[in-house]
């Protein structure tokens, strides 16, 4: 194991700090029976956006009044965790923008090729969560 993160709970009055455990992806120290007696002890599952970690050296991160428990990591976790807590850039996030819209932007001929090869209504608003008025008032024009 290389260096030792910092789990911890966010109080509920806290900006997002760190990463969220579950957005990092597995790592071994949540398996260990501390880190388990730990979470049972917070009454908080692993998947709860208030489990934070962020890596060695970023403890001022962490508010103090935060429940704490240090977790070893491997240099593998230790990479993933310190990509999870990485500031996004204004451009990632605007190229994400783009795409969605260059996603978004035929919906209603996606809509009427899923109805002529046989998909329900109800079902393209399921698989695609769009609103079933907007699916319906599609397939009226």
């Amino acid at each position: 194991m290389a260096d030792d993160a910092l789990l911890f709970v966010l109080p509920d009055d806290q900006p997002r700090l760190g990463a969220a455990l579950a957005a990092v992806g597995e790592l071994k120290c949540v398996e260990t029976p501390a880190v388990r007696g730990w979470l049972h002890a917070h009454g908080i599952p692993a998947s709860s956006e208030r489990v934070r970690i962020v890596p060695a050296g970023s403890e001022v991160l962490v508010p103090d009044d935060a429940e704490r428990l240090p977790v070893p990591l491997s240099e593998e976790e230790t990479v993933r965790v310190e990509q999870a807590c990485a500031p996004r850039s204004v451009t990632d996030v605007e190229t994400e923008l783009l795409g969605f819209r260059d996603t978004t932007q035929d919906w209603e001929a996606l809509v009427h090729r899923a109805v002529t090869e046989g998909i329900p209504a109800p079902r393209i608003v399921q698989l695609t969560g769009l609103d079933p008025q907007a699916v319906a008032r599609a397939l009226a024009d």
